[in-house]
């Protein structure tokens, strides 16, 4: 496996593409048809994933005429590419599908932040012809495994994320009572709505809105942001990858649930126990140019940079 944040060259063009869109918008329909006609004219097979009761595709002219498959991870199976066209929540559903099959994903903004995307809609040829001529890198990206357990030990679930689980309260009118660990250690225990465990990459999402620090997706290491807690020490921590972090519900607790990315979820009754750590396979992330995270950070957010001068070359030649 290449160490994280590795850029390893696609060697040739994929066979088949497996496209995943959102359907939401005319717009929408009309960028995943084009996507697929440059796809096909390039002599590339082209699977379109149908998410269920959703009848758009079957009546577009151009995507009517494209293999539909159920948006399942088997549906992945047999494809060599997976390519997104929608906002960030589009594309962590896709990246559950090209996870299972251990397929590069591709991400193309539609939406309005699209942080995991990575280039936008205006792009959409230039993007397209360097898929079909196999001029992109592959880029590892960190994931976490969760485990759920029951007060008595017994396993309640598992599932794993991109960005970052979050174990909720499901009772707005009361707190999750909460004991952090790492390492077979306790760090603290208190009141909140909920902890965060997020990877580097999802560390600009749920985690950064919850107070966390972004860290570069080159970074090799676990997020751990308390939400909302009730406690003076309930700081953002940032441990090793080789680190096993739990959160503990009180017995008296009340129910929770541990959220995957949003739309995955195992309950967590009370005296359950969640453990996260790194996980065995990583997302691979397919990087169309080389853009560093930082240009991606003020680009994504608007930061402004007005007044920003650069390093000197010619003193740094000149001083070496």
């Amino acid at each position: 496996m290449d160490t994280l944040g590795q850029q390893t060259r696609g060697e040739t063009r994929p066979k088949e593409v497996l496209l995943v869109a959102h359907t939401g918008r005319p717009i929408n329909i009309a960028t995943a048809g084009l996507a697929a006609e440059l796809l096909h004219d390039a002599g590339i097979d082209v699977r379109v994933a149908v998410r269920e009761g959703d009848e758009t595709m079957n009546h577009h002219p151009v995507l009517s005429q494209f293999k539909h498959v159920p948006h399942v991870p088997e549906s992945a199976i047999g494809a060599e590419f997976v390519l997104v066209l929608g906002g960030d929540g589009t594309f962590l559903r896709a990246a559950d599908l090209a996870h299972a099959a251990d397929l590069p994903v591709l991400g193309i903004n539609l939406g309005h932040v699209g942080f995991l995307a990575e280039w936008e809609k205006d792009s959409l040829d230039e993007a397209m012809a360097r898929v079909t001529s196999g001029k992109f890198d592959i880029e590892e990206r960190m994931t976490i495994q969760v485990e759920v357990f029951g007060a008595d030990g017994e396993p309640l679930g598992q599932g794993w994320a991109l960005n970052e689980v979050s174990v909720e309260n499901t009772n707005r009118q009361g707190v999750l009572d909460a004991i952090l660990e790492v390492d077979a250690r306790p760090v603290s225990a208190f009141g909140c709505d909920g902890v965060l465990v997020s990877t580097p990459t999802g560390s600009t999402a749920y985690a950064f809105s919850a107070g966390g620090p972004v860290l570069w997706p080159e970074l090799d290491a676990i997020l751990v942001v308390p939400n909302n807690a009730h406690a003076l020490f309930t700081k953002p921590l940032v441990v090793s990858p080789q680190s096993v972090v739990a959160v503990e519900s009180q017995a008296s607790a009340f129910p929770a649930v541990a959220v995957m990315d949003g739309f995955r979820s195992i309950p967590v009754p009370p005296g359950a126990r969640v453990e996260v750590r790194r996980g065995e396979r990583p997302v691979k992330w397919v990087r169309l140019d080389n853009r560093p995270f930082t240009d991606r950070l003020v680009s994504k957010l608007r930061l402004p940079t007005e007044g920003w001068r650069g390093p000197n070359e010619a003193k740094n030649i000149q001083g070496a």
